[in-house]
């Protein structure tokens, strides 16, 4: 059954002040809590994560919710800005009784998960796949449903490693906490793998001049670039000018940079861009791949790769909290996450294509695909690599 408890106050985390009193949760519900940016520069994700949690709750509920009890997902638009977030957390938490709770972003996770540890309430999952949050030590409520950042790349770093052992790789960061977060990581399994780490670029993020970061590559001549804490811009310009100079590094990039539509709408420069990506494609038909016909009968079009993370969140997020009905314990942050880390050779009905565990805070599995102009769709050219294998 679910407590009915009040939502510490948030007052030390963000200054916020707390409606008089919570109202009572129906207890014929279970609700899922999340902060979305449905405006703002993240708008493109967040719009496509709340189609991909509210279709999965919605086939859900269709098949009795969860041993009879309905899903609900309640949100708000929080603009991309972490005092928004934080006060849409404020607000739902203090009316609903929620235990698994959706951010928005890297800040506003590492912000409120003092407050989560503190409630013991809740597990906290999200938008990030930050390295940070991969520490069940430090945030022991936390939750990625992928690889974290660094873990991305250590896929790359192997797939390089099995195609071409000893190769010479540049690593080419925005200038953010995104950007930088899996630096050291990179340079440590690079090294563990044989690989050699020639250059090291960080940019500003977004449309800047790159000409003088072109002729570094040029000097440097590295089999592999890794592109990290960018979503699109500048990469088409650093490709493009490196294919004018006739290098013929192979340029890849990490989850948010891996968007199927974003690179056909780039056009033929985009051809051969590869990188790391958790689920399968909206396009993918493979056979064992029953969830994405039901998507594709749910959503006529493609959706951005965000559907499927948010789509798999709510999934694995369920999941969880009927391993803690059926057991009869109590719906806290401790059991939720002690769930969540019994799930081992899973299912997903082929939104990955192996049968995925979850030994820690995050799904340490991905996949390597390519951009294939022609066709305008990523095409995977790797097995499913499941670090820790």
């Amino acid at each position: 059954m679910f407590r009915m408890t009040r939502r510490a106050a948030l007052g030390a985390v963000a200054g916020l002040t707390l409606a008089a009193g919570p109202a009572l949760a129906q207890e014929e519900e279970i609700v899922i809590g999340a902060s979305l940016p449905l405006t703002g520069v993240f708008a493109f994700a967040g719009v496509a994560i709340e189609s991909g949690l509210n279709d999965y709750i919605t086939l859900l509920n269709e098949e009795g919710g969860i041993d009879g009890k309905p899903v609900r997902l309640v949100y708000e638009d929080t603009g991309y800005k972490v005092e928004q977030s934080l006060a849409v957390f404020n607000k739902i938490t203090s009316s609903e009784d929620v235990h698994f709770y959706y951010g928005d972003s890297t800040g506003f996770a590492k912000t409120i998960g003092p407050e989560i540890e503190r409630s013991g309430d809740m597990v906290l999952a999200g938008a990030s796949f930050a390295t940070e949050l991969n520490d069940p030590e430090i945030h022991p409520h936390a939750f990625i449903t992928g690889p974290d950042y660094s873990e991305m790349v250590e896929i790359l770093l192997e797939y390089i490693a099995e195609e071409s052992p000893g190769a010479t790789v540049a690593m080419i960061n925005s200038d953010t906490e995104f950007g930088r977060d899996p630096i050291e990581r990179t340079k440590a399994k690079a090294e563990e793998l044989g690989l050699d780490i020639v250059l090291e670029i960080v940019t500003a993020p977004g449309a800047v001049d790159v000409s003088t970061e072109v002729l570094k590559l040029r000097r440097s001549r590295p089999d592999y670039a890794i592109f990290h804490g960018y979503v699109l811009a500048p990469l088409p310009e650093f490709i493009t000018q490196a294919k004018e100079l006739g290098l013929e590094t192979q340029f890849m990039g990490t989850f948010w940079s891996m968007d199927s539509k974003q690179w056909a709408d780039v056009g033929e420069a985009a051809d051969g861009y590869m990188g790391v990506m958790p689920y399968r494609y909206y396009h993918d038909t493979a056979e064992d791949a029953p969830m994405l016909d039901k998507i594709r009968e749910m959503r006529g079009v493609y959706q951005h790769s965000g559907y499927m993370q948010g789509f798999l969140s709510a999934m694995l997020m369920t999941e969880a909290t009927k391993r803690v009905m059926a057991s009869g314990e109590e719906l806290t942050g401790d059991t939720l996450k002690a769930a969540l880390n019994s799930i081992q050779d899973f299912d997903t009905g082929g939104i990955i294509g192996v049968p995925i565990s979850i030994p820690g805070n995050s799904v340490p599995v991905g996949r390597v695909y390519r951009f294939d102009a022609a066709a305008g769709e990523m095409m995977p050219v790797s097995d499913w690599i499941t670090l820790g294998d």
